[in-house]
């Protein structure tokens, strides 16, 4: 990771401990040390744990750290943020490049029985490179991989609903661990839990059997990697899941254009704020200009309204569900 990281959390610890080391625990302080602390960079991890802890988190203080639409691959840490995680009992992280200084700042923890969870390490050998398909706009990163430079993964491992299964498995171990007399419930949690994945991945399966396209465009950023190989659908689209771009060129629109033409497809794809610019450049470029637009939510970025409103891990990945059965047929 970047070095600058690296460098400003090291300031910030140094200023923890400073003042850490000034006074006496308040009152407050005090009563906040009993309760287990988790901290979860991002909303997926948070709800599989919400879910998983079930209605008994009188002793349990969670946190979601990048929420109310900040996004993951730009989000800058806070001198909270760090004591956050410092102290954290659990700290459930992507792993991949967005969040290196996660690790920077565990390095340093001053809870030294800390547990932790990497999504990406979770799922092991199941984890892919950032893709790179036909018609896509490379990177600089990818052309330094070519070179030599280290492999940068896909990170966007929650679009994947066998993956959601591991990583929770994963979550409710660490939990028996900090928690141990709650682990019955804790482990019905995770079994009701895994019967529901279950069933969604079986409408899934559905959908993609009775569709009568399996080849998506998505006008985009492509976040939806996992989830499309899940079910073994076809997929073009403008720039890879971590890309900052926002205007593609010219080739790319013709490229897209044409494989809507190509396989007669009637939607384009974009992800969740999108603008559609790219999207709808496209279709003005297509033969019948008259393909419409759908939205696939990829959780990178979630707003409080969104959770108030009782968004879930569930209920999100439904909701795509939705969508694909609407672009597929």
């Amino acid at each position: 990771m970047k070095k600058w990281y690296v460098f400003v959390i090291s300031i910030l610890m140094f200023c923890l401990l400073v003042g850490c080391s000034m006074g006496n625990k308040t009152e407050n302080e005090e009563e906040k040390s009993d309760k287990i602390s988790i901290v979860c960079t991002i909303f997926p991890q948070y709800d599989w744990t919400r879910t998983i802890l079930g209605d008994d988190v009188s002793n349990v203080e969670l946190n979601l750290l990048v929420q109310d639409g900040a996004n993951l691959h730009s989000y800058q840490p806070s001198a909270s943020d760090i004591a956050m995680i410092s102290n954290a009992d659990l700290v459930i992280y992507v792993g991949g490049e967005s969040d290196q200084w996660v690790e920077d700042a565990m390095e340093n923890a001053v809870n030294e029985n800390q547990l932790s969870i990497s999504l990406i390490d979770a799922i092991g050998e199941r984890v892919t490179e950032e893709v790179l398909v036909e018609g896509m706009e490379a990177e600089e990163e990818h052309e330094e991989q070519e070179a030599g430079e280290e492999i940068e993964y896909d990170e966007h491992v929650w679009m994947s609903i066998e993956n959601a299964a591991i990583i929770s498995k994963e979550i409710e171990s660490s939990l028996e661990e900090l928690n141990p007399q709650l682990a019955e419930e804790y482990q019905k949690n995770l079994q009701n839990y895994e019967a529901e994945l279950q069933q969604l991945d079986e409408e899934y399966q559905t959908m993609v059997a009775q569709a009568t396209t399996h080849t998506v465009v998505v006008g985009d950023r492509f976040p939806f990697h996992y989830l499309m190989d899940e079910y073994d659908i076809l997929y073009y689209a403008a720039f890879p899941g971590c890309s900052a771009d926002t205007e593609a060129d010219f080739e790319t629109v013709i490229f897209l254009a044409e494989k809507l033409d190509e396989y007669h497809l009637a939607y384009v794809l974009t992800v969740e704020n999108s603008n559609q610019s790219i999207a709808s450049t496209i279709i003005e470029n297509t033969q019948n200009k008259d393909q419409s637009i759908a939205g696939l939510n990829s959780m990178e970025t979630i707003t409080n309204e969104r959770m108030e409103a009782g968004d879930t891990y569930l209920s999100i990945m439904s909701s795509n569900l939705l969508v694909l059965q609407s672009v597929m047929n």
